[in-house]
């Protein structure tokens, strides 16, 4: 399954734009937002109808019709969510508590742990369990670009495309 993950998108259209037409042309069977979309409009154009989308709040997802939005043509899955997809254990969360993220990975029941928030890429093998974090967009006056991610989910290989 390939499998495609973006976080921290703060309303930036750019971005979410590119991200999707990077899912379609990877041809991706799912989408995992990893929080911070942030307003309902920049979560409109991942309902592309070319792949499952799922997404969880971030800490600067503030308006509560983000939910009703992304339910619309996909999957709202409030603070943290459980997938089973294609046979994989995954895990998303925000990425806001270190220490959660720490014991998502450390429990054991997952095959991937996906999360965001701290804007940095991280792709990190813990005794079988990946934790991935596709970046966001830069902070002001950091260098470096904003990634969108996909996971072949049979061989565990990920491929990263900049966004801009």
């Amino acid at each position: 399954m390939e499998l495609g993950i973006v976080s921290d998108t703060h309303d930036n259209l750019d971005a979410v734009e590119e991200a999707v037409s990077v899912f379609e042309r990877e041809d991706v069977d799912a989408v995992v937002h990893c929080g911070d979309v942030v307003a309902p409009f920049s979560a409109a154009p991942f309902d592309s109808g070319a792949f499952d989308f799922y997404a969880v709040r971030g800490n600067n997802d503030g308006e509560w019709a983000l939910r009703s939005t992304v339910d619309e043509f996909g999957t709202y899955l409030d603070e943290v969510g459980d997938l089973t997809l294609d046979g994989s254990e995954i895990a998303v969360y925000h990425g806001t508590g270190a220490p959660l993220v720490d014991a998502l990975v450390e429990c054991g029941r997952y095959d991937y742990v996906l999360h965001g928030h701290t804007h940095e890429f991280v792709h990190e093998d813990r005794d079988g369990t990946v934790r991935i974090n596709p970046g966001g967009i830069p902070f002001g006056g950091d260098s470096g670009g904003h990634y969108a991610v996909v996971l072949d989910t049979d061989s565990g290989e990920i491929e990263r495309f900049e966004l801009f």
